[in-house]
């Protein structure tokens, strides 16, 4: 686990606050940015998949045009994709991943209007749910690709509001006047026992089970976005990864390295060479952003946490709004090629009840959002954390006992 004296933990907000659901009128957004995916050490194949799109000029890639742009009126996007699935399927599902998300967004467009904030929160959302609905379709559909699956960490910029979509257990961090806040939570049974008092984050450093995740794009037809936002000031670094670098390096070497390197191309490869340096044990993908520009604030009284979005809620129902999400997952190109391969240690995430699918809280009278101190409800067996434990070591206690009895 992350640690370091500067390095803070997702923590909920308990406060409240208004915003408008526009776009922030004067001045310029700037993005200076670099993506970087490595297979690693020990993996003989790369399952993780990026994303960086620029949705205003219709933009995929890392272009030389695309490292340094100032933020369009459609808003910007960028996502860390962790895939898994057998001998066959973990490249496919997180290239699926990227590819819908990015497609989805695009049909979301407005050429006439800048990007409203709930706008763009939603489609992010829809485009995370739409991805995780036709991944599953594609692994019912194929035998070689069953139980295939990708964690999606996913972002998107309009004015100086930053959205975040989290399924699973890749990261996102915000470097912030020499301070590293997790922004996202991570969706893995290791958290949630930190969170029910029964691991200590040092005790979760040497967990036997820290790679097992509650849920994941495709192996469910469902799932439970995670939404939560960042107001973004000035000089703010984005770092999103996949666990291949947060698992290998810790929280203070990642905010020393983010507070050294100016450039976002540096930053990706110092923090690559890092985690291969610590036994690159599992493919490494990494994302930095700087943000500067006059629409941004140059400072905020409010501090940085992990903060969750509401959104107003819709006409439609629930039902209605998963017959959109399927029809578009209809509507996607054929799956794109890649080559299978094994990967072992592999997590299959718990089936999501029909009823918490989407992830947007109920909507709010006073204001288009709150932030909420609530745990994030994971869909899953809603077995107690302690029961958890105590299955794990009697399992343990077991196969000591029978080994003692074979020795004797």
């Amino acid at each position: 686990m992350d640690d370091g004296a500067q390095l803070t933990q997702p923590e909920s907000s308990s406060a409240s606050a208004s915003a408008s659901a526009t776009q922030i009128v004067g001045g310029e957004v700037r993005i200076k940015l670099f993506a970087r995916t490595d297979v690693g050490q020990v993996r003989e194949h790369n399952e993780d998949n990026f994303l960086v799109a620029d949705l205003t000029r219709k933009v995929n890639g890392l272009q030389e045009g695309s490292r340094d742009v100032v933020l369009g009126r459609a808003g910007h996007l960028l996502a860390v994709c962790d895939g898994m699935g057998g001998a066959a399927a973990g490249e496919i599902a997180s290239q699926l991943a990227v590819d819908i998300i990015y497609q989805q967004m695009l049909e979301g467009v407005n050429p006439d209007a800048a990007a409203e904030r709930n706008d763009l929160a939603r489609r992010l959302v829809r485009a995370v749910e739409t991805a995780g609905l036709r991944i599953f379709q594609e692994a019912k559909a194929d035998r070689t690709r069953r139980g295939m699956g990708t964690t999606v960490t996913a972002a998107t910029l309009v004015d100086d509001h930053l959205f975040l979509a989290q399924v699973g257990d890749s990261r996102a961090y915000v470097l912030r006047n020499g301070a590293l806040v997790q922004v996202t939570r991570d969706q893995s049974l290791v958290n949630q026992l930190i969170e029910a008092g029964q691991l200590t984050e040092e005790e979760a450093e040497t967990f036997e089970h820290n790679n097992i995740i509650l849920q994941a794009l495709g192996t469910a037809d469902t799932v439970q976005v995670d939404l939560t936002y960042v107001q973004l000031i000035r000089g703010d670094v984005l770092m999103m990864c996949s666990d291949g670098l947060s698992g290998m390096v810790r929280g203070d070497e990642i905010r020393e390295i983010l507070k050294t390197c100016d450039d976002p191309l540096e930053a990706c490869k110092t923090l690559t060479e890092r985690a291969n340096q610590a036994g690159g044990h599992d493919n490494i993908t990494v994302i930095v952003a700087r943000f500067d520009g006059e629409a941004l604030k140059a400072s905020d009284d409010d501090p940085l946490k992990y903060k969750k979005y509401s959104l107003p809620q819709e006409e439609e129902t629930e039902p209605g709004r998963r017959a959109v999400t399927a029809a578009g997952a209809a509507a996607m190109a054929t799956t794109p090629g890649g080559k299978p391969r094994e990967v072992d240690g592999v997590s299959e995430a718990p089936k999501a009840s029909p009823s918490s699918a989407g992830g947007p809280a109920p909507p709010v009278a006073a204001s288009n959002y709150e932030l909420e101190d609530e745990r994030v409800d994971i869909p899953g067996t809603h077995v107690p954390a302690g029961v958890v434990v105590a299955l794990i070591v009697g399992v343990i206690a077991l196969l000591g006992a029978t080994a003692f009895l074979l020795l004797r």
